[in-house]
């Protein structure tokens, strides 16, 4: 029986242990098997059943109907047996999304407009890059009042490390509507080249947004 295994030989507990890869078939199946019976543990049951259909690929073929009516297995322990199955087999055919690219100030300046135009505060939002300049993390970094956003270097560096981004892209509107960059946002945009260069990550640009206009102050020459 299960419970006569020493512990770190029984399968849910090798696999906190060690991880799902480390578990053979008969191991996983047991996990989702989770009980046996009176005179089989789950490991044993999971064994023979593998054994009886010809490994796990013969376990896709059966119906509900005949996980039932094989020894040991009930509808509750069939059920659970197709839905690992199916997710197995849904996971084989899921593809990553699509991965959203920053090419230019426009794309981060379209990827934003409509969550920010409207605003009646400034947000300071930072769009995160892998070295490819896929978008890997988006974060608001600060909620100012009706006229400035404060975000201290700190902030924005602390996001970016935790992430492990490569490079960011810096944004926050104008309510309003007038995206010129302020005074305070080209001394903001340069402290935080100054501290991007201090860690290694690059500021790419700072884009100003408006009502259906933006700036990019890196376009300005203000970067």
């Amino acid at each position: 029986m299960l419970r006569d295994i020493p512990d770190e030989e029984r399968p849910r507990e090798r696999m906190l242990r060690y991880g799902a890869g480390a578990l053979s078939q008969t191991e996983l199946l047991a996990i989702l098997l989770r009980t046996g019976t009176h005179r089989e543990s789950a490991l044993h049951m999971a064994q023979r059943l593998l054994g009886e259909i010809g490994g796990i690929r013969g376990m896709m073929d059966l119906s509900l109907e005949e996980l039932t009516n094989m020894k040991g297995i009930g509808p509750a322990k069939a059920v659970q047996i197709k839905a690992g199955i199916e997710l197995g087999q849904r996971l084989a055919k899921a593809r990553l999304p699509e991965a959203r690219v920053i090419r230019s100030p426009r794309d981060a300046a379209d990827l934003l407009m409509e969550e920010l135009r409207f605003l009646q505060k400034e947000h300071f939002v930072c769009l995160f890059l892998n070295t490819k300049n896929h978008i890997i993390a988006q974060e608001t970094l600060s909620i100012g009042s009706l006229n400035a956003s404060i975000v201290h270097p700190r902030e924005v560096f602390r996001a970016a490390i935790k992430c492990s981004s490569a490079s960011l892209v810096c944004a926050h509107n104008h309510p309003s509507g007038d995206p010129t960059p302020s005074p305070e946002d080209i001394r903001m945009t340069r402290r935080l080249l100054e501290a991007g260069e201090i860690v290694g990550i690059d500021v790419l640009d700072h884009i100003v947004i408006g009502d259906g206009k933006f700036v990019s102050l890196k376009e300005q020459g203000l970067m």
